[in-house]
């Protein structure tokens, strides 16, 4: 599968950011160059007063340097690895990229309603799996795993398998609308692997999307290959 950025970005506000400061400093060098050089100042006598040592600064002496952050282990990037198949309860939707997030929220929405009603736990992870897209948007299948088959399914909803079979596991961190630059990564690195993916990819979300705040989301990406 071709993967590439969805949403085009603007350069026009980075460009006019570079583009200012550098007009104002051009211009403030030029009035510099163009200033009077300042009368030079007596000379000081040959003999001046010592000046007083400065008094240290109350708890200088007793300040402490500071601690050196933890370091992080770095999150996957292109780790293979085999899905293995989960009995899920499906959601069947399709959605615009402008409105792509709140779309899929609404998916978990009923999904999460229709299992509380029954009294059913969710046995895993929320996934979206996205089957097709384009350049306005995309039909996707939202899953939550369960282990026991609910009953008097809800509209557009199905009970299924989850994807199966090689692939390759990529995290993202942050918020849904900055996954273009997560895709973009990984089109890189398939690309420079020279591997091939399935028109399809899962997107599993290790943090709960009803009760994340969107810019604290971390989310497994999984690339079926070929």
């Amino acid at each position: 599968m071709n993967f590439h950025n969805f949403r085009l970005a603007s350069l026009g506000a980075g460009l006019a950011a570079l583009i200012l400061p550098l007009a104002i400093s051009l211009t403030s060098g030029a009035a510099l160059a163009q200033a009077p050089a300042a009368t030079p100042s007596p000379a000081a006598s040959a003999n001046p007063s010592p000046a007083p040592s400065p008094s240290p600064a109350p708890g200088a002496a007793q300040q402490a340097p500071n601690p050196t952050a933890p370091v992080q282990a770095a999150d996957p990037f292109g780790e293979p690895l085999t899905l293995e198949p989960k009995k899920v309860v499906i959601h069947r939707g399709n959605a615009n990229w402008d409105s792509a997030f709140d779309t899929l929220i609404d998916s978990f929405k009923a999904l999460t309603a229709f299992l509380d009603k029954q009294g059913i736990k969710p046995a895993g992870n929320a996934m979206i799996v996205y089957t097709s897209t384009d350049d306005t948007g995309f039909t996707y299948l939202a899953e939550i795993p369960v282990e026991q088959d609910p009953k008097n399914l809800g509209k557009d909803m199905s009970i299924g398998k989850s994807p199966e079979g090689n692939a390759l596991k990529f995290v993202h961190r942050g918020s849904y609308d900055n996954m273009d630059n997560t895709y973009e990564a990984i089109t890189n690195h398939l690309d420079d692997k020279k591997l091939e993916a399935k028109d399809m990819f899962i997107e599993e979300y290790m943090t709960d999307p009803l009760k994340t705040a969107e810019d604290k989301l971390v989310i497994n990406v999984y690339v079926p290959l070929k």
